[in-house]
């Protein structure tokens, strides 16, 4: 059991709810606003989705590593994988993809249900074919013929299903509105969400290009690669800050709503940390670090609107 465990790479769980903490705490706020109700069953089940799809993708991403040979060829320093060392069977492994596959596809069903039906049927099946395409993207990213993580676009994917379709997703489901302001936290996460994957492959930038994986950190090479995971930490909070201004905080001098912005130090010591690296293995502690700093800005955000508002 405790190779399962670790293969589900516990670490990354923070980062996956993230998303649901920032859209469902801002809808939970407007919703206040308005008179509306807040209903903690979708939050709840939409809690269990997202882990369970961050589940699926870790597993997929063992299986389709470990069947390549991609895992093979990292260094010992780097996060051991199942497949890889045989700890657990591809076939093993294959068939827990397919069982949260299916997993994940029912609570899904059954969030869908909670949320929409029945006065909204209309937006039931396009967010059932949202989640079917995150369950076919969390797949996708090593496993198949092409997978697009070794073209180069998982930070697009991620961006897209961790960010936008996270934090946007999950507010419609408590508003049953889009408001076009909410692009601005589903690109903060969404941003940190490439963060931690741009680490993830500026760490295995060596293996990878052994093993033909084309991350987008490899086709940028070690330096640029840095100079673009600065830009992904340095963003975000300015993204939060511009959010809360457009919904009037500054104006109304509610300053207590900013009390996320106290992760600007800690921030600033992460990339201070992170641009003294010379070696990519020793890359990896700050991959947790930024998952953790993500959960707090999204929860920070949520207390804000919704405690000191």
């Amino acid at each position: 059991m405790k190779d399962w465990i670790k293969a589900a790479r516990l670490r990354t769980l923070p980062l996956s709810l993230s998303g649901i903490i920032m859209g469902a705490f801002i809808a939970k706020w407007r919703l206040y606003g308005e008179g509306g109700i807040w209903d903690w069953r979708i939050f709840a089940l939409a809690l269990l989705v997202t882990l369970l799809y961050q589940i699926l993708s870790n597993y997929a991403n063992d299986y389709g590593d470990g069947i390549k040979g991609t895992d093979a060829k990292r260094s010992s320093e780097a996060e051991a994988r199942a497949v890889a060392s045989g700890k657990i069977t591809a076939k093993q492994m294959k068939n827990a993809v397919i069982l949260f596959s299916v997993l994940s596809f029912v609570a899904t069903i059954a969030l869908l249900y909670v949320a929409f039906i029945p006065e909204y049927m209309n937006e039931f099946y396009i967010f059932i074919g949202l989640g079917v395409a995150s369950i076919l993207a969390a797949i996708g990213y090593t496993v198949g013929k092409k997978p697009y993580g070794y073209m180069g676009l998982g930070d697009l994917f991620v961006f897209i299903f961790f960010g936008l379709v996270s934090v946007c997703g999950s507010y419609f489901l408590f508003t049953k509105t889009f408001s076009w302001d909410m692009l601005l936290p589903g690109t903060a996460v969404g941003m940190l969400s490439m963060a931690v994957l741009n680490l993830n492959n500026m760490r295995d930038i060596e293996s990878d290009r052994l093993s033909g994986k084309n991350s987008f950190a490899l086709r940028l090479g070690f330096r640029n690669a840095m100079i673009y995971e600065m830009i992904l930490l340095q963003l975000p909070l300015i993204l939060i800050l511009i959010f809360l201004g457009l919904n009037g905080f500054i104006q109304s001098q509610n300053y207590y709503v900013f009390i996320v912005m106290i992760l600007l130090i800690p921030f600033a010591k992460l990339r201070r940390k992170i641009m003294a690296v010379k070696e990519p293995r020793e890359l990896d502690p700050f991959l947790k670090q930024v998952g953790i700093l993500t959960f707090m800005m999204a929860t920070l955000t949520a207390i804000g609107l919704n405690f000191f508002n």
